[in-house]
């Protein structure tokens, strides 16, 4: 009898990969990395100017990869691993990067209204020329990070630690700075920008 049950078990496995379809067997094995058009989801990729809008990429190692100019808007980055990785020119409007890990990543110019930024740990990221508004950065660490000429306008900073952060000719108006901190961080030319620090 106890031989029968891994046999029926494999039986059903199998079935319901079938009926789920051909993406959910390749998502459910993680030693088959993902492509997207000519874009391989692994680290260092190359995926300039790729359009991957509403794609699902949570939970992958995508560190070092150049996502130059790509299209990222609304794409599910959650729980990411993008250390290093390059965002420049990027659309992430409303992309989700909640827990996302990119410490070192680059962003120069990147539009990432309405983008969720919860927990994220971006620490020593370039935010430099970045469209912010409206983003969720709740609680996210941004230790050592530049937000020069940045917009976060509206954007919600609540507990958000911004140590040594440089927000020189950013724009932070109607921000929500509730617990939000800003040790050694440089204001110069900062609108909205905390003045007792």
């Amino acid at each position: 009898m106890l031989s029968v049950f891994p046999r029926a078990a494999l039986a059903a496995m199998a079935v319901g990969l079938l009926l789920a379809g051909p993406e959910a067997g390749a998502r459910a094995n993680p030693a088959e990395p993902e492509v997207h058009g000519t874009c391989g989801m692994w680290p260092h990729a190359r995926c300039r100017g790729a359009d991957l809008r509403h794609k699902d990429l949570s939970a992958l190692d995508l560190a070092g990869a150049d996502f130059t100019g790509a299209n990222l808007a609304r794409a599910d980055l959650r729980a990411a691993n993008l250390a290093g990785a390059i965002f420049d020119g990027a659309d992430l409007s409303g992309a989700r990067l909640s827990k996302a890990n990119a410490p070192g990543a680059s962003f120069r110019n990147a539009r990432l209204v309405g983008a969720d930024l919860e927990f994220a740990r971006i620490m020593r990221a370039d935010f430099t020329g970045a469209d912010l508004t409206a983003a969720n950065m709740e609680a996210a660490r941004a230790a050592f990070t530049w937000f020069n000429k940045a917009r976060l306008t509206n954007a919600n900073l609540q507990e958000t630690k911004f140590n040594a952060t440089d927000l020189r000719g950013a724009n932070l108006e109607g921000a929500l700075l509730r617990y939000t901190i800003f040790p050694d961080s440089t204001f110069d030319g900062c609108v909205g920008c905390p003045t007792d620090w």
